[in-house]
């Protein structure tokens, strides 16, 4: 059975295949460990492979797992829907928040995010495929909403994250991504962040711009959500 070691290393040559195949600096783009529903000792061996990144969808959960792992230096990204009374302790706890897709929302980080911390990283999520399950905001909203939210103290606003409706089809992966590069540059606001690409896309996120790629199982193995 592979150890989570061997499995960052391979995603690690994945992630450095796919940005040769298109001349992109590899340092460019960073691995986020999505480690939702996993132990804490899987999160620590995944920091003695070198993984530093950790991106959790469960506030509760998270929360137990930064107390567990507070001796390691760890950067945590909240990449989960967020609820109204949930923004108080994302805004103390995380780094980064990569699912902001509505104005309260980040209003709500804004005036929580504690003056002595660093500015609070935000990608706005949008729903590049229009599927109605998926959360994030409409490409016609982006504008106002990046406007809105590049303009909040406390907050730095960096750019977008995408979950497009998965497919197999490298032609379909690559257009779904590029709509995200496209909306990222249409807004002109300098944004430097596009997280998008997981286990089964990474290749195809990275020759359209991905900067984050979100990585559970091809680190950790299927997801066991009977340990969350």
């Amino acid at each position: 059975m592979s150890t989570i070691a061997d499995n960052i290393a391979e995603v690690e040559a994945r992630i450095r295949a796919a940005a040769l195949a298109v001349q992109r600096d590899v340092t460019s783009i960073h691995l986020l460990a999505v480690s939702k529903t996993k132990p804490a000792a899987a999160l620590r061996e995944a920091y003695a492979a070198g993984v530093r990144d950790f991106g959790e969808n469960y506030l509760q959960e998270a929360r137990a797992k930064q107390v567990e792992l507070a001796d390691l230096p760890l950067s945590w990204h909240f990449i989960g829907p967020i609820q109204s009374n949930k923004t108080r302790e994302i805004a103390e706890h995380f780094s980064w928040v990569h699912s902001v897709d509505r104005l309260k929302i980040a209003q709500r980080l804004s005036e929580q995010r504690p003056a002595d911390l660093e500015p609070l990283n935000i990608c706005i999520q949008v729903n590049v495929s229009g599927e109605a399950s998926k959360s994030g905001c409409t490409p016609q909203d982006l504008p106002a909403l990046a406007a809105a939210i590049n303009a909040l103290p406390r907050l730095k606003l960096r750019g977008l994250m995408a979950i497009p409706e998965p497919t197999e089809n490298r032609a379909e992966q690559d257009a779904a991504f590029a709509t995200v590069r496209d909306l990222q540059q249409s807004l002109n606001l300098g944004l430097d962040t596009l997280s998008m690409g997981m286990s089964h896309d990474l290749e195809s996120a990275i020759a359209q711009g991905a900067t984050w790629v979100r990585i559970g199982t091809a680190l950790f193995g299927a997801r066991d959500y009977g340990q969350a």
